[in-house]
């Protein structure tokens, strides 16, 4: 019996591993799923993550331009970390500038390392990165077609107020003076 009991105890913790990596990171794929129960100690099979997979009623949802997996009640609104970015925007007006293939967000002090993990941690997935100070915050990109899709997504998880945030200039580098 105590074999029993060890394995169910097992079971549930790496279901409840699952339910954490799927909250926290954007996966697609069952392969992914086994590698990162692995790394977390789980000796698991593609079949076993299936099986387990089922059990918890997981979804595979779109999120940006490829489908991830989630929980029932984070598929019709998001991930956590959506609804995470969503109230902090909220609660903190941010505006918006360009320069080049980056965008440079101003928010109130304090509150751009919020901002960004909670950016990175988010569905948004065009950008290259993020850089925070204290209430600047720097997003990158490779393309100017990622810039515009970002740019487009990160406006919807903004308040309907927002909009009438007067935007950042547009900043201009050039050279110093020699």
């Amino acid at each position: 019996m105590a074999l029993n009991g060890s394995s169910v105890n097992v079971k549930q913790r790496r279901q409840r591993t699952l339910l954490d990596l799927v909250a926290r990171s954007p996966i697609g794929s069952q392969e992914e799923l086994v590698e990162l129960l692995r790394g977390a100690g789980f000796e698991v099979t593609q079949a076993t993550v299936s099986r387990d997979a089922a059990e918890l009623g997981l979804v595979k949802v779109p999120r940006g331009d490829r489908h991830v997996y989630a929980t029932p009640d984070t598929a019709a609104t998001g991930n956590l970390y959506d609804t995470r970015l969503r109230r902090l925007l909220e609660d903190i007006p941010v505006r918006v500038g360009r320069s080049g293939l980056s965008l440079v967000l101003l928010a109130t002090p304090g509150s751009a390392g919020a901002i960004s993990q909670a950016i990175d941690q988010s569905s948004l997935q065009d950008q290259v990165g993020t850089l925070a100070g204290d209430n600047t915050l720097l997003v990158l990109f490779e393309t100017e077609a990622a810039l515009e899709r970002w740019l487009v997504r990160f406006q919807g998880y903004q308040p309907a107020g927002a909009a009438g945030l007067p935007p950042v200039l547009p900043y201009t580098f050039t050279e110093a003076p020699r």
